[in-house]
């Protein structure tokens, strides 16, 4: 059986706070830490609302703060390792609580990856469009999140789709409003996973620019996108700067040896060396650049008589020098296994860069996890979900933007409900607001029809100064 819910006792609060874990206003922490008074008759104020979330079995509530006279949880629930065999122990999963109202819709936020370190209160498109409460689920094996002994076999799509239905079922004894999934990049695809295995939790999905490598080897796709992307002066020089970076190997492979001593940065648990750490920087710079950046920045491309100084600056701002280090990798691990094991990966040709490439094969997820997690990856379950989406999904939002990379290989909605936009010119950061302005109007319409709320109910609930979440990690993966 799970422990039954508790608060949080007030040494592990303590020392949360004084690790970093959560943080609490000055005058609370003076309040935790003086000496005891003496015993006073006190009155307790109702609390219907902590009084629901402490008697979730298994729920633990690690904090509250109240930003813009809103309430803000970070919370824990004990989840099983194993959904099928919910006796074989379990984990604590993190996920935070935006609440408004008892009877304002939910968004359920899969961000894909871990939350921050001290989470604080921040609201997706969809929260801000409905003014609803919102929920984040930090994805098992992220921080936190992970099992102790961590059985690497149990992190796949079914297993969080079981997380997250728990804190579904449980947190719908709190609010009676309808439910709304949402999530961009990992964390779109994982709300459509989610989706296909429990399609009765939720009342509608708005996905943004999520990847679907339904046939992981055929990504012809990717290649035909990079064509095609920009102009042919743009594609021309990012495919020339890759070349340059290549062709002075030697001493672009010395500077960046210096700087991983002078930063400590290893790599032994993820490419093995320097020289293949920086040959997977460089093929990814051009993906990096369409992923982030948009084709005003063109001009920013050092061209073939740049100097050694100018093309590694460039592609350590686009890429990113210190993310293929051990350091860099290591909190990505988990995303790396799920896209060996199951999600897949772009697989690309880089014909113009024959004969300048020492690794064939390197641009993969296990060549950046330690060899202890490569898998052999398993194509069933991206097939199973393609189909799904196509053949019997509903209400079902897919939001993608023109100029990005992952959106190369999309999902392709069924007729039920359900719907496809692509905002012109944009990178991986599309959403709603970029479309053109008919589409912006008929999905933010779509979207309250299916949470079941006025547009003017809506903005009566919204908190302006709640800052906006943009759902994507940092450094450019899914």
């Amino acid at each position: 059986m799970p422990p039954r819910t508790r608060l949080a006792p007030a040494a592990l609060a303590l020392a949360l706070i004084a690790t970093g874990v959560i943080s609490q206003p000055a005058s609370a922490a003076a309040t935790a830490t003086a000496a005891p008074a003496a015993a006073t008759t006190t009155t307790t104020t109702a609390d219907p609302l902590l009084d629901k979330l402490t008697a979730i079995p298994g729920l633990t509530v690690v904090s509250e703060t109240r930003p813009s006279g809103l309430r803000f949880f970070v919370l824990t629930l004990a989840q099983p390792v194993d959904h099928r065999r919910p006796h074989k122990g379990t984990f604590q999963q993190r996920f935070t609580l935006l609440h408004r109202s008892d009877d304002a819709p939910v968004v359920l936020y899969t961000g894909g990856y871990g939350l921050p370190v001290n989470p604080t209160a921040s609201q997706t498109e969809p929260t801000r469009l409905l003014g609803a409460n919102q929920v984040s689920v930090e994805h098992r094996f992220f921080r936190t999140s992970r099992p102790d002994p961590a059985d690497w076999s149990k992190l796949d799509i079914w297993q969080e789709a079981s997380d997250e239905h728990r804190i579904v079922q449980a947190l719908k004894t709190v609010y009676s409003g309808k439910w709304i999934q949402t999530g961009a990049s990992k964390g779109g695809m994982t709300s459509v996973y989610h989706r296909r295995f429990y399609p009765g939790d939720v009342d509608g999905v708005v996905a943004y620019v999520a990847p679907n490598d339904r046939v992981n080897p055929a990504d012809r796709a990717y290649d035909e996108f990079f064509e095609q992307v920009g102009d042919a002066d743009c594609r021309a020089a990012l495919e020339g700067v890759q070349k340059e970076a290549l062709k002075r190997r030697d001493r672009l492979v010395a500077r960046f040896e210096d700087e991983a001593a002078r930063n400590g940065y290893t790599f032994t648990q993820s490419l093995g060396s320097a020289d293949r750490s920086f040959e997977m920087t460089v093929l990814d710079a051009v993906w990096a650049f369409w992923q982030y950046s948009d084709v005003s920045q063109c001009a920013s491309v050092p061209p073939a008589t740049a100097t050694d100084d100018e093309i590694y600056d460039w592609i350590d701002t686009v890429a990113g020098f210190s993310f293929y280090t051990d350091q860099g990798i290591a909190y990505y691990v988990p995303y790396y296994y799920q896209a060996a094991t199951q999600l897949g990966w772009p697989s690309l040709k880089f014909g113009h860069l024959r004969g300048l490439i020492r690794y064939p094969g390197l641009y993969q997820p296990n060549s950046v996890i330690p060899a202890e997690l490569r898998s052999h990856h398993d194509p069933r379950p991206m097939l199973d979900v393609d189909h799904w989406v196509r053949k019997q999904s509903s209400r079902m939002m897919f939001v993608y933007g023109e100029n990005d990379p992952w959106s190369a290989e999309r999902f392709t909605p069924s007729a039920d409900d359900s719907y496809l936009y692509v905002a012109p010119g944009a990178n991986h950061g599309a959403n709603i607001s970029r479309l053109p302005e008919a589409d912006r109007q008929a999905a933010t319409a779509t979207l309250l029809r299916w949470a079941g709320v006025a547009g003017a109910q809506a903005t009566q609930r919204v908190a302006a100064d709640i800052p906006d979440d943009d759902m994507l990690p940092g450094r450019r993966t899914r």
